[in-house]
């Protein structure tokens, strides 16, 4: 960890509340005098722009036999793809001389590809979300054994912390660990971490899944993470960045925070899903940034209770609560909410159109309509919402424009 600051390995991140803003895009955290959103993609001196191809996995990397959790086997098979990432952020390369951050990854390919977090390999997170996140003069990866390599930054993205580095697979042996599924995590299933907490190298913590989907307040940006993992394992400074690995030795997630009063794991830690973070991958390795959809609203979930008081004639959507002027939501004429109100403790603003689907596929919730839009979308394309207005169904094209690099104010 870097001294003197707690903010590049693990945070103590409060749980958002059932109202999401939903300002959805552009991705890697790099705002320029134009305002526009660019991402940072770093090369070395000589060194070409990322090949445009996604990556293919080792071959070697299967998951492992049977049904059974055996850490273990998870351990023996999956420890050796697993490493310790020493980002340097003073002039040289000396570490002594350097403000130093420590942090986790692991191998995804055979041709030297690791992820880890954006906040180990850079300034993101430290201080003003807003800011213009820095990234590491050097970064060096050290193996299980202790034998270490520099990398290059390929590139980051702050949205959903996920940064990327490559190592030239000749300079050491390669151990690839397998990509699992998220979408098919389940709460209690058990779960492994590896990683370097405070600075130990290649620790194992188990633990079990403790809840899906959580909507958690970024580190890294001011939007929130929706689909975020959580797990009682013990995370700890040093880990993020690291795998989380199913009974099956695939990583589900890349362990980023922990919710604590001491700084330190107290049963509440959270991952990044897996499937979150390839698109990320990809993005970067294909096309050298990452690109979020925005639709410009931000949206509360309607329960049962809300809708009966404020008399909707369906239980579940995500209401509008107010509108980007501006936005590509304004301009197809989405409807926000009214005045205010307050029901059960939730404010609400009735009145405003409710997103019972999204291109045919069922709305429930206010974290539906961001994972619809971040993660099967792109800016430029056209997205079909099915609305409830004045008690009538009703169906709005919007074209999809670029996530700002901040939520802006938004517009009644």
């Amino acid at each position: 960890m870097r001294p003197g600051s707690l903010a590049v390995i693990a945070v103590v991140c409060a749980l958002l509340g059932a109202s999401t803003t939903l300002v959805v895009a552009k991705a890697a955290g790099w705002v320029g005098g134009d305002g526009a959103t660019r991402t940072v993609v770093l090369t070395a001196p000589g060194s070409a722009t990322p090949a445009a191809n996604p990556i293919d996995e080792d071959a070697d990397a299967k998951p492992l036999p049977g049904n059974d959790f055996d850490a273990e086997a998870i351990y023996r098979e999956r420890a050796a793809g697993v490493v310790t990432i020493l980002a340097l952020f003073g002039p040289n390369d000396s570490v002594a001389a350097s403000d130093a951050a420590q942090g986790s990854g692991f191998v995804v390919s055979s041709d030297g590809y690791i992820l880890t977090n954006s906040h180990v390999i850079t300034t993101a997170g430290e201080g003003d979300p807003t800011a213009t996140p820095e990234a590491a003069n050097t970064v060096f990866v050290e193996f299980r054994e202790g034998d270490r390599v520099r990398a290059r930054i390929v590139g980051w993205d702050i949205y959903d912390d996920v940064g990327l580095l490559k190592v030239n697979p000749s300079d050491h042996h390669l151990t690839v660990v397998p990509l699992g599924d998220s979408a098919h995590v389940a709460v209690g299933q058990p779960v492994a971490a590896i990683g370097s907490p405070f600075g130990n190298e290649s620790s194992l913590s188990v633990g079990v899944v403790s809840a899906t989907e959580r909507s958690i307040a970024s580190l890294t940006s001011s939007y929130d993470l929706v689909d975020a993992i959580q797990t009682d394992a013990p995370i700890n400074r040093g880990n993020s960045g690291g795998p989380m690995f199913d009974a099956r030795g695939r990583v589900i997630g890349i362990n980023a925070q922990i919710n604590s009063d001491s700084g330190t794991a107290e049963g509440v830690g959270f991952a990044v899903p897996i499937n979150s973070a390839r698109r990320s991958m990809e993005q970067l390795i294909e096309n050298g940034e990452v690109r979020y959809a925005w639709l410009g609203i931000s949206t509360q979930t309607l329960t049962p209770r809300l809708a009966d008081h404020f008399d909707y004639s369906v239980d579940a959507g995500a209401a509008v609560q107010t509108v980007v002027a501006g936005s590509p939501a304004a301009d197809a004429g989405i409807q926000a909410g009214g005045l205010e109100k307050e029901f059960t403790g939730i404010p609400f603003r009735p009145g405003g159109d409710l997103i019972i689907a999204i291109n045919g596929a069922p709305v429930e919730t206010a974290e539906d309509v961001v994972r619809a839009i971040t993660e099967g979308l792109l800016p430029g394309q056209t997205t079909r919402l099915t609305l409830l207005r004045d008690g009538k169904q009703v169906e709005v094209a919007v074209q999809l424009g670029e996530r700002p690099a901040t939520p802006p104010g938004s517009d009644r």
